[in-house]
């Protein structure tokens, strides 16, 4: 099992992020949305370290163009050769926090394959513009026009890895990826649902789904005497991930239902879907003003909020993020492991260095 660390892009991440390469975590992937830019986080995270993974985890269609975010993974991968890895999403925080809707599987489709022809120095047809497909002057194949110059490196490989939730996305990782990132899939049920989907995406373009490294993203809390998943301690430990994940999750699924007519948070397991689709109204503001409600709904995103609290249930807590003694937390890891997860990525909040020294004294050093 591979460790991973995921927390806001903070220009001063370097810090924590050496001292999480120090205690063995070997990935570090900042979302491209609210907090510092991602690249020049990621840049001093990469002269600041030797040996731990870095990329933006994840960018996103109308985040960054896809020539502008070949290259700057490609610079990145200067200072940090064979050390970079991308992570791509529909940008469910980057583009809401703005107010716009997270791009279409076929322009995460279309970005991602410009990416990965451009980093291993091929042309890639690129088309720009609102009226794209109505406008033939404005497609154009891209490539790097300077490869060797020291500006870039394009000779170390950079994976390409796509996050999901819905059964379209993990499909499409499936498909295409290098690897999967998870939002919160940590209960049995949930993992199984991902990999089936992850499956079927792989099976129908003829590749293994074994083959594809396989990255959950959540959060862990250890039990104090005392504490129960009822505990508001542990609901303030784990509910803004909780709520992260499982909003998108949820999101993710009610564009799923308007777009095939499935029936409320279908496809997901019969245990978990009534909980999980209570998370498309997490966050409060949905019934403002359309072009302000943004400001509301993500004003408070990855911080404890009052108005999911009721949310945050046992059940919840135990699908998406890893609650319990040390000895049970490292149980369910193994369980991960053995339904093909490859890597645990923690979001180490609010003390990145004291959480980092708890789950690694607790659980990496006795796995």
């Amino acid at each position: 099992m591979d460790w991973g660390l995921h927390f806001p892009s903070h220009i001063r991440s370097f810090q924590w992020v050496s001292y999480g390469e120090q205690k063995g975590f070997s990935y570090y992937m900042p979302y491209d949305s609210i907090g510092s830019d991602v690249y020049e986080t990621l840049a001093f995270c990469a002269l600041n370290t030797k040996s731990i993974k870095l990329g933006p985890g994840v960018t996103s269609p109308g985040s960054r163009t896809a020539p502008v975010t070949a290259r700057a993974m490609a610079t990145l991968n200067e200072l940090a050769p064979g050390r970079c890895v991308l992570g791509i999403g529909t940008g469910n925080t980057a583009r809401r926090a703005y107010g716009m809707p997270p791009a279409k599987i076929d322009e995460v489709r279309e970005f991602a394959d410009i990416c990965r022809k451009m980093l291993k120095g091929e042309e890639a047809l690129y088309i720009e513009g609102p009226q794209r497909y109505m406008n033939e002057e404005r497609r154009r194949y891209v490539k790097f026009l300077s490869p060797d110059w020291g500006f870039i490196n394009i000779k170390d490989n950079i994976p390409i890895f796509l996050a999901g939730s819905g059964p379209r996305m993990l499909e499409l990782a499936g498909e295409t990826a290098d690897g999967v990132i998870l939002l919160g899939a940590i209960g049995e049920s949930f993992v199984d649902y991902c990999m089936e989907h992850i499956k079927i995406g792989a099976e129908r373009a003829g590749r293994d789904p074994k083959s594809l490294y396989t990255i959950v993203l959540t959060a862990f809390h250890i039990l104090e005497k005392g504490e129960t998943l009822e505990s508001r301690a542990v609901k303030l430990a784990v509910g803004p991930v909780v709520a992260v994940c499982l909003n998108i999750a949820a999101l993710s699924l009610e564009n799923y239902q308007r777009r095939t007519g499935k029936a409320k948070g279908e496809p997901l397991p019969d245990d978990i879907r009534e909980g999980i689709m209570k998370f498309i109204d997490a966050y409060p503001g949905r019934d403002m003003d359309i072009e302000r409600r943004h400001l509301k709904l993500y004003g408070s995103y990855f911080v404890w909020n009052e108005e999911y609290e009721t949310l945050i249930t046992p059940e919840m807590i135990k699908a998406s993020t890893l609650v319990g003694s040390p000895q049970e937390i490292r149980e369910t890891i193994h369980r991960l492991e053995s339904q093909g997860i490859s890597q645990v990525m923690i979001a180490p909040i609010p003390d990145p260095n004291k959480s980092m020294d708890s789950f690694h004294e607790n659980i990496m050093s006795k796995y």
